[in-house]
């Protein structure tokens, strides 16, 4: 290729990857076959390889995630983001149009822009140059959260802007407003996932969207079916008020831009137009494959809005209309029983099925045994069940006028319903739990979360073919997975030959996850995939973490005491040791080479005092910091108390740095931590 020739070509095909993904994923429109779509952006990714001088922030190809953040830095807000007054009838909505007509000092007829308001996580974005630079949370509406690494991932986000034949052409600096959300569809698979890795299901579409930003690993933020919608241009309302004179110009405008604008908002003239759109969007939102709340209402005329300005809280010119949460009534048949890795035994209402916000419902959540008892829910009650945001159905209300006279209050049995052990609810929680470590049910969860994908990833381990190796009695536990024969699979149902050598294929390349996926896939309580991320690179080798304190562990930057307190318990169970022990037999990767262990000399510059490390240090990462310490005598923590000999802080410290002030400890900076080290 001639000199030059790659630059030119790397620039030809982002171009086009950014106008296919526009097409794509904003205008539903694609305009080239996914083989063709693959094959270019391979070209780009091999171009970039071989020339990495020419590399881009806002290449397509920098979008994947893979960026481990300590924690998020702070944004202060150019303009608050306020919230919206909400109003629940359409009386409200009329009171809304006449203040809207005394503060005005005129009479209406007024112009309107009606949106479907989706429920999910608002966000701040800074452009510099058609280049996104920066995106925020709302956070309290004046200082948000900097989650730019999250944001990058979301496909239909455009990390450079179109800003050919735009008039007025795009300012310097831009910045635009929007909810990241996700659809219907898309959470029911995240959720069949999460359930089949063994994590509790998302309650609703904010938590999931809210959630999934605010995560330390933008690629477990890229593997998240998020969306985004923009619906609001801060220039195009301050500095370009010379361009712009309605809010339906600003969205079209945004369009051309290359933002994803929801296509359902109207131009409503007066405010019976703004109601009758209300009433439709009432009816129809079950048609849509993402949840509405309501309709968020504006004044289309952006003077009249400069004009009208803000109370501390929220905008004069603009009103959110809330619907009802959709309800049915239907019979509760029986009320189920099931029994979760940890033991749990969670209730689940089983329905007379009914029709409910799009979808026929047969199961509602019951929460736990103090839900059932507070909404005093019995057998054969008539119930109210709501999706409401929620995409799981609850059980809202029970109608006691239609009860039976017979009917009795529900007890959580004593016992668990599979194996018949005893069932216990330890002091100060909520859930009752199997106390048999070696029940049935209790084996198959932990199994089936094991191989699920987001642990080993042991394609074809699904649930029912866990249900057999159980109930065959060829695997009790999951280092029993390893020594399965080609020949007992293949006796099970539904398997045969090839399946047998498949699976055993599978479950060989799981051996190589490493010590981050195996220690979720161990199911310890409280660790996520986050946590065995931290631990995993903290001590390297789950071998080497055997002896780890619950103090140690707790040191770790981003661990609390619970996790810890729940690892170090696992640790010191000899019966997890030796299950360990057999997968590293069995070829089980365990990790690297065991971290290296630092001796705390007894004497030493350091010695016999205790420090704790807060915020982001600019010469050593925090286990370097760590090491460091501990050389020189001294040991780490991970929570300030009295005792504390003094709390090291770098950029963007914690609370930890507070609560150090409030007590009177000694705060030492970067400068000073140095001059500590040098210390003979």
């Amino acid at each position: 290729m001639a000199a030059g020739e790659p630059a030119r070509r790397v620039e030809e095909l982002r171009k086009l990857i950014r106008r296919y993904d526009y097409h794509y994923y904003v205008l539903d429109d694609p305009l080239v076959s996914d083989s063709e779509y693959d094959r270019l952006y391979r070209e780009l990714e091999e171009l970039e390889g071989a020339h990495p001088e020419l590399v881009t922030p806002d290449s397509p190809t920098q979008r994947v995630g893979g960026e481990v953040l300590e924690g998020f830095g702070q944004v202060t807000h150019s303009q608050p983001m306020l919230s919206l007054d909400n109003s629940y009838s359409e009386d409200e909505l009329v009171e809304f149009d006449r203040r809207i007509a005394r503060a005005a000092g005129q009479e209406g007829p007024f112009d309107y822009v009606t949106e479907l308001k989706l429920d999910g996580l608002a966000v701040n974005l800074l452009y510099e140059n058609g280049t996104l630079v920066q995106g925020a949370t709302r956070g309290d509406g004046r200082t948000g959260e900097d989650v730019t690494a999250n944001l990058r991932t979301l496909r239909s986000l455009p990390l450079r802007l179109q800003d050919e034949e735009l008039d007025p052409p795009l300012p310097a600096i831009l910045e635009v407003r929007g909810e990241v959300y996700i659809t219907r569809s898309g959470l029911e698979a995240a959720n069949a996932q999460r359930l089949t890795d063994g994590e509790p299901a998302f309650a609703n579409p904010r938590n999931a969207a809210a959630g999934s930003i605010r995560l330390l690993d933008s690629s477990i933020t890229a593997g998240r079916p998020l969306k985004i919608v923009l619906y609001q241009m801060l220039a195009g309302e301050t500095a370009l008020l010379s361009g712009f004179s309605r809010h339906s110009e600003v969205l079209s405008y945004l369009r051309k831009a290359g933002f994803p604008v929801n296509p359902l908002w109207k131009a409503c003239r007066g405010i019976d137009q703004v109601i009758d759109f209300c009433r439709e969007w009432a009816q129809r939102r079950a048609q849509l494959d993402y949840n509405i709340d309501g309709v968020v209402v504006k004044l289309d005329d952006l003077r009249l809005r400069e004009r009208l300005g803000a109370t501390s809280k929220a905008p004069r010119w603009a009103m959110a209309y809330k619907f009802a949460a959709e309800q049915a009534r239907t019979q509760l048949i029986a009320i189920d029983l099931q029994v979760g890795r940890t033991g749990a035994l969670t209730p689940t209402a089983r329905l007379e099925p009914v029709f409910l916000a799009g979808s026929t419902v047969s199961n509602a959540t019951l929460h736990n045994e103090d839900e059932i008892e507070r909404k005093d829910i019995r057998v054969g009650d008539w119930v109210w069940i709501e999706k409401g945001g929620d995409i799981i159905p609850k059980v809202v209300a029970v109608d006691t006028k239609a009860r039976k006279p017979d009917t009795e209050p529900y007890r959580m049995p004593e016992n668990c319903p599979v194996c018949g052990s005893k069932a216990v609810r330890p002091p100060g929680e909520v859930v009752r739990r199997c106390t048999n470590a070696s029940c049935p049910a209790q084996i198959k969860e932990r199994i089936w979360h094991f191989t699920s994908r987001g642990a080993m990833d042991i394609e074809g381990a699904g649930p029912a073919l866990v249900e057999q190796l159980v109930d065959n009695g060829l695997v009790h536990d999951v280092a029993d997975l390893y020594s399965l024969k080609k020949d007992q699979l293949a006796a099970l149902e539904r398997m045969g030959n090839k399946s047998a050598e498949n699976l055993l294929a599978q479950i060989e390349v799981s051996k190589s996850r490493g010590p981050a996926r195996l220690l979720f896939a161990l199911g310890v309580r409280y660790v996520g995939a986050i946590a065995a991320q931290l631990l995993a690179e903290r001590y390297g080798n789950l071998i080497a973490m055997q002896d780890a304190t619950k103090e140690e562990i707790e040191a770790i930057e981003g661990i609390g005491q619970v996790i810890a307190a729940s690892m170090a318990a696992f640790l010191a169970e000899p019966r997890n040791r030796q299950l360990l022990e057999r997968l590293e037999e069995a070829g089980v990767e365990l990790g690297c080479a065991p971290a290296e262990k630092v001796e705390i000399p007894a004497e030493g510059p350091l010695a016999g005092k205790r420090f704790v490390l807060t915020g982001i240090l600019s010469k050593f990462t925090r286990s370097e910091a760590e090491r460091l310490i501990k050389e020189r005598g001294g040991k780490v923590s991970g929570s300030v108390s009295s005792k504390t000999g003094g709390v090291i802080f770098g950029e963007q410290p914690g609370s930890k740095l507070d609560k150090a002030k409030k007590l009177g400890v000694r705060t030492i900076d970067e400068a000073e931590f140095l001059r500590m080290l040098d210390q003979k």
